[in-house]
């Protein structure tokens, strides 16, 4: 809004004094004060033929899933049965594998089975009864039972291949170094199985056993007892396919490799 003050003179008194303050100045007249005027808003309304955009049909296709054939076996009726090799306590790397013989390759057969001859060739003199006997390249014990913490030390993979190469199937133990399990997972060597007691200290090497996955159980045939293992799990099937990349495989998570 303009505001037309032209030719206004302005003038104005102040008078202060310690209880008023008075303004003085020319009165405005209404005629001086100009208003501007607006033209009406016009609206356009929207064209009657406008239609909103085509939807669209959307498909969606159900991931693919693997084939009976190429998921791995079930391991819930897979069964152990052979001599039993007991170890005791904190059984390291060192001792499964020393590391003089790190160098050999296990993606070479003939290096694969060299390194399963030297398998727990590190357990001390108090051992009487080697886990191979000289000259030998497999063993002829097919479960190995330990006490606490089975695996601990490096983290090298060598130690699951290495059993595995030997002819162990399974390892029943207390408990294990948390990458010695994780190893046997990915490399499918062996299993990995929990007791619930200290199995080591109720078999004795050369005792004949019985490990059934399915039941979670170990059956010692010598004794006649009869032990509860903790369940393998999802990792059941990963060893059973052969490892994580196996696993990975066949289940259709990777391409297959090209033959």
């Amino acid at each position: 809004m303009a505001v037309s003050l032209s030719h206004v003179s302005y003038s104005a008194t102040f008078t202060s004094s310690a209880s008023k303050t008075t303004v003085s100045g020319p009165s405005l007249s209404p005629h001086s004060i100009k208003v501007p005027t607006f033209l009406p808003l016009t609206v356009k309304p929207l064209n009657s033929s406008f239609t909103p955009h085509g939807a669209r049909a959307i498909t969606i296709a159900p991931h693919a899933t693997s084939t009976p054939s190429s998921i791995p076996s079930d391991t819930s009726t897979k069964t152990f049965h052979g001599l039993c090799y007991v170890v005791g306590d904190n059984i390291d790397t060192d001792q499964i594998i020393p590391a003089e013989y790190l160098t050999l390759v296990p993606s070479n057969p003939d290096e694969y089975e060299k390194l399963g001859s030297y398998a727990l060739i590190g357990l001390p003199s108090s051992y009487a009864t080697r886990f191979i006997e000289p000259n030998e390249t497999k063993t002829k014990y097919s479960i190995v039972i330990g006490g606490a913490n089975f695996g601990c030390g490096s983290s090298r993979e060598h130690a699951p291949v290495a059993l595995g190469a030997a002819g162990a199937k399974a390892v029943v133990a207390e408990s294990y170094a948390r990458i010695f399990f994780r190893n046997s997972v990915a490399t499918g060597e062996v299993y990995p199985l929990e007791s619930e007691v200290r199995i080591c200290e109720e078999c004795r090497t050369g005792d004949v056993v019985t490990i059934e996955l399915g039941e979670s159980r170990l059956i010692n045939h010598t004794t006649g007892k009869e032990y509860k293992l903790k369940p393998i799990g999802d990792a059941g099937p990963v060893i059973e396919a052969g490892g994580i990349f196996a696993y990975a495989r066949k289940t259709g998570m990777i391409p297959s490799q090209s033959k």
